[in-house]
């Protein structure tokens, strides 16, 4: 029998069924300036931001296009960073 992954390989890919798969909503989705979000990278989407940046909380203080500049503390400066929505999460 083979076991499944553990460790660094648990999370890397999507479940089968969600692979290739982003929501229409979730790629599209609006959101203000000011809003507290956290950045959690959408596996089928290309991201362009450093990984260390992934899990972390910053504020969304514009938008470049359909980007958006989210304002996140990296280490001991604040430091702005330029990411798609799909990979933004509103927090409360």
């Amino acid at each position: 029998m083979i076991e499944p992954y553990s460790g660094k390989f648990k999370m890397k890919g999507k479940q089968i069924r969600q692979k290739g798969k982003v929501k229409l909503s979730s790629y599209f989705k609006q959101i203000e300036d000011g809003k507290k979000v956290s950045v959690v990278r959408e596996l089928g989407v290309k991201a362009a931001f450093p990984k260390r940046i992934m899990g972390k909380s910053g504020e969304v203080i514009g938008s470049r296009g359909k980007f958006k500049l989210v304002k996140i503390k990296d280490g001991n400066k604040t430091k702005t960073f330029i990411i798609h929505p799909v990979h933004l999460k509103l927090l409360k």
